[in-house]
């Protein structure tokens, strides 16, 4: 985040939502798909976490040409996705796009970085840490020696799937054409959101149960695809009009949900304008170059300003705004959800400013996990979810459950839409969000113990992809799309 008088920040989108009876106008764009958010199911799928994820056992490996392939257990991997992505896609697209059949890859290639190189797309494997689809020769290829196997370290195997159905995602692009809205001159932006939702679809026939080599959890499985795309977004601050941009976490986790929950004809009718509408990542502002969009969660002069902007998100509410206090974190009466907690006695949000500054603290990229610490917006969003308990309280809504967490990352979503900087050169003085910041909140709602989507007892909502979406809905669709939702 930033205050524009010392500290740097640049506007993440170009209008404001309504918060919790706070003024402003809703951000344009598209809050969820179809359906009801439901805490204990991924769009309609339940959640259960004794179900395995990853490869099947007793399942014979995929036989097909892969060039170069060494056969080890990285090639394995990759050519039972491809298998599997075959045979969804061999189904899906006749099904969904006017009985078109698919026809598979002309070539796959797998490949060392490290090793010897080949080419591929008239490119040199060295060094190529990489996977990707070319349509210069119709081909995908990965890297075995260095890419496959980080992630597979890091996320699991259904990981190594997610980046080869998002590559093969580009090749159904390619044989669709016009039926995807796409042609040589489309924005790359387009193409990779698109391509993200077709991942998204294409797991969503894995939840079902109808993939040979593969099985997944809607629950952590699911959560740990999600957090790849985290891994794998553009780093913040760059244009979404870029060549090559691929969209922060935010946007390719909404692309993913969307093929997830509504399939791959959703994905086909992402254009210009729907970009346009919700796309996050935008370019840093010279000033927000300097601090990287981070501010010092310890400095009391943020914590005032924080309690000043959220009081205003508020105020239209009539509710006694409460008081945050630096005490550990604990209410009067022992209770505690670290490391900020409403107490409800007392009207006041407790906070644990030393536990949230870990939080606070953004990993450097490529650091493994999201445990190390993920940045000030985290850490701020987790107040400002403890802070609205406070007004849900002045409603007489409940404080706990399922709703309840839910309704708490709607309104914080709600919250970080109301302090987008709409005049970025008047110098307010006031709290902004900043270009990232959103991504930092996707982190959050991924964790096991995310606060965000949490009740006032810290129970968090099962479903990591529903309190993703339960925050968007706010973001987008401010206070009213919460009471909507979750009243």
């Amino acid at each position: 985040m930033r205050i524009r008088i010392a500290l740097a920040l640049t506007a993440a989108v170009v209008m404001a939502a309504q918060v919790g009876g706070c003024a402003g106008k809703q951000i344009a764009g598209k809050a969820r798909a179809v359906g009801e958010i439901d805490a204990g199911t991924a769009a309609g799928i339940p959640i259960d976490n004794s179900r395995p994820s990853g490869p099947k056992q007793g399942v014979e490996d995929a036989k097909f040409p892969v060039e170069n392939a060494d056969n080890g257990e990285m090639d394995r991997l990759a050519m039972n996705a491809v298998s599997d992505i075959y045979d969804y896609w061999a189904e899906k697209m006749p099904a969904e796009f006017e009985g078109q059949k698919f026809e598979p890859l002309h070539r796959l290639v797998s490949y060392d970085s490290n090793g010897k190189a080949v080419k591929v797309c008239n490119t040199s494997t060295a060094k190529l840490v990489n996977a990707f689809y070319c349509s210069l020769d119709d081909s995908v290829a990965w890297d075995r020696g260095v890419l496959l196997p980080m992630l597979d370290k890091q996320f699991g195997p259904m990981s190594v799937v997610t980046v080869l159905a998002h590559e093969m995602g580009h090749a159904v692009q390619f044989r669709l054409g016009a039926k995807s809205n796409v042609n040589r001159g489309t924005p790359t932006i387009i193409k990779e959101q698109q391509a993200d939702c077709y991942t998204g679809s294409f797991f969503r026939h894995v939840a079902e149960g109808k993939a040979k080599h593969f099985d997944i959890n809607v629950g952590d499985g699911l959560n740990q695809v999600l957090a790849t795309m985290f891994f794998i977004r553009d780093p913040a601050g760059e244009s979404a009009n870029k060549q090559g941009a691929h969209g922060l976490a935010f946007d390719r986790v909404f692309a993913f949900q969307a093929g997830f929950t509504e399939g791959p004809r959703r994905c086909a009718k992402m254009d210009q304008d729907e970009i346009n509408s919700r796309i996050a990542e935008k370019e840093r502002s010279a000033q927000d170059k300097e601090t990287n969009g981070q501010v010092e969660i310890s400095d009391k002069r943020i914590m005032t300003k924080l309690e000043e902007s959220l009081a205003e998100a508020f105020k239209r509410t009539g509710a006694a705004m409460p008081k945050i206090e630096d005490n550990g974190a604990k209410c009067a009466d022992g209770s505690s959800t670290p490391p900020a907690t409403f107490c409800p006695d007392d009207n006041v949000v407790a906070i644990d400013l030393a536990a949230l500054k870990k939080i606070a603290t953004p990993p450097k990229r490529g650091e493994p996990g999201l445990d190390t610490g993920i940045g000030d917006f985290a850490a701020f969003a987790e107040i400002a979810s403890r802070y609205s308990l406070s007004i849900q309280k002045s409603t007489g809504a409940s404080l706990e459950g399922d709703k309840a967490g839910l309704r708490t990352a709607c309104l914080t979503g709600a919250w970080a839409a109301f302090t987008v900087d709409k005049t970025p050169d008047d110098g307010d003085a006031k709290l902004h969000i900043a270009v990232g910041d959103l991504d930092e909140a996707v982190a959050e709602l991924l964790l096991e113990k995310s606060l965000i989507a949490a009740d006032a007892k810290g129970k968090h909502v099962p479903s990591g992809f529903a309190r993703v979406e339960a925050f968007r809905v706010g973001y987008f669709d401010g206070d009213k799309g919460c009471a909507n939702q979750f009243s």
